[in-house]
């Protein structure tokens, strides 16, 4: 690894994203490949949910993609990490990759040809999970083998931040081209944006070098297996970490009950007239999380992590609960913006410390579980909404669900208190 010197004033310090990761010359390599590629599917990513709407005019279809997408999560995603840990990382990337790319060409060729499957879209989304998944927990466990350790917060920081940065233009943009043309022209615009896009991140992981397993100091030298005995190991060692355990835990909360994402496209044709305003709604959240990025240098001198984690989940719910409440969109995506900024300190503070307290080898498959947690539970969020939506309407299980999530998250850190207790630099974490 290359080392970094600290350089930085100290005003920029205080408050400016830290960007002393990018002289790193590998990681600024992946940092530009995943960047275009997420910017590519976030079209996707509105274009599924609006094609799945304009096939079914039923939110509850809508919902049901989260099922298509949680279900391969929760399997690839454990066995994904388990694999990560017993293989090189970088050949780990590549077949997840290649894996990826074949689901963004089936979903467009269905889009080209209109062969008009609710069905199809759930397989295919499916099959894309499978990759997210495993590339996932591979990409993520790579950080600290690429960077100094000390640079881990900020190498996270800057992945959040950039991310959320693509999911703003990315919706945007698809907005743009859904107001422009009819959904049948619009759809294979956006799959086809996606598939280009992700030629970077294929070029970075090949650039990459090299990752094999590190050697296991307390194992006897033979070689790791990605079985169910390594997730089984796995599950064991989170289970009596607890900070790590609840930390997953508020995040499920948080996005199971308070995601209100599967109700965006019924919203904005209902109550906002269509067009643009699903691009707004997709975008808004991801605003508030680059905003927050952007101004995260605060993050890494806090201490009491634990309850700054506590307290982002509860901001994120109530800021969703109010947000289900506004009529006007500018109102909407200025609350769901304060939801986003929420969600990023929430997100980095879990990242580090999971990052920094996990030992090596059991990065990848600890990465696993939180890649299910973390891209699970939005799905599972977007079936509960789409089923309450169904039975209640749309302003029931919006704003229901934002203040459900502020309740139970303050309810189970009260039973269990171990995670407003954690403060960096303590290893309480890395403790059975």
């Amino acid at each position: 690894m290359t080392a970094v010197k600290e350089t930085r004033p100290r005003g920029a310090r205080r408050w400016a994203i830290d960007l002393r990761p990018l002289r790193v010359p590998v990681y600024r390599r992946i940092w530009v490949g995943n960047s275009v590629a997420m910017l590519g599917f976030q079209f996707t990513a509105v274009a599924v949910p609006v094609e799945m709407f304009a096939l079914t005019r039923d939110s509850f279809w809508v919902g049901l993609l989260g099922v298509a997408a949680f279900l391969p999560l929760l399997v690839f995603g454990l066995w994904g990490g388990a694999v990560a840990d017993a293989r090189d990382r970088r050949a780990v990337l590549l077949v997840s990759q290649a894996v990826l790319w074949a689901s963004m060409v089936g979903l467009l060729a269905q889009a080209v040809f209109r062969v008009g499957s609710p069905v199809l879209l759930l397989v295919l989304v499916a099959l894309q999970s499978v990759g997210f998944a495993v590339s996932g927990a591979a990409r993520t466990a790579s950080i600290p083998r690429l960077v100094p350790a000390e640079l881990v917060p900020a190498a996270s920081t800057l992945n959040f931040t950039t991310h959320t940065a693509a999911s703003v233009l990315g919706p945007l943009l698809a907005g743009l081209i859904f107001a422009a043309w009819e959904v049948g022209v619009a759809l294979p615009i956006a799959y086809g944006v996606d598939t280009v896009f992700f030629t970077a991140a294929v070029w970075a992981t090949l650039r990459m070098p090299a990752l094999p397993p590190e050697p296991d100091p307390d194992g006897d030298g033979s070689p790791r297996r990605a079985g169910l005995a390594s997730v089984v190991d796995g599950l064991r060692y989170l289970a009596t970490t607890p900070v790590l355990l609840l930390s997953f835990a508020i995040d499920l909360i948080a996005m199971v009950l308070a995601m209100p994402r599967a109700l965006f496209p019924e919203i904005a044709e209902e109550r906002f007239g269509g067009g643009a305003a699903v691009g707004w709604l997709f975008s808004a959240i991801a605003i508030g999380s680059m905003l927050g990025g952007l101004t995260s240098g605060w993050i890494g001198r806090l201490h009491r992590q634990g309850v700054a984690l506590v307290c982002a989940v509860v901001g994120w719910g109530l800021a969703i609960a109010a947000a289900g409440l506004a009529r006007q969109l500018w109102l909407v995506v200025g609350l769901l913006a304060v939801a986003g900024a929420a969600d990023l300190v929430s997100a980095v503070l879990r990242q580090t410390m999971l990052l920094v307290h996990a030992p090596d080898r059991m990065r990848g498959r600890l990465q696993g579980v939180n890649t299910v947690v973390v891209a699970g539970g939005p799905r599972l969020g977007d079936l509960r909404a789409g089923t309450m939506a169904a039975g209640f309407g749309t302003g029931v299980a919006w704003v229901g669900g934002g203040l459900a999530a502020a309740v139970l998250a303050v309810l189970l850190v009260a039973v269990f208190p171990a995670l407003v207790r954690y403060r960096a630099g303590v290893d309480t974490a890395a403790r059975p």
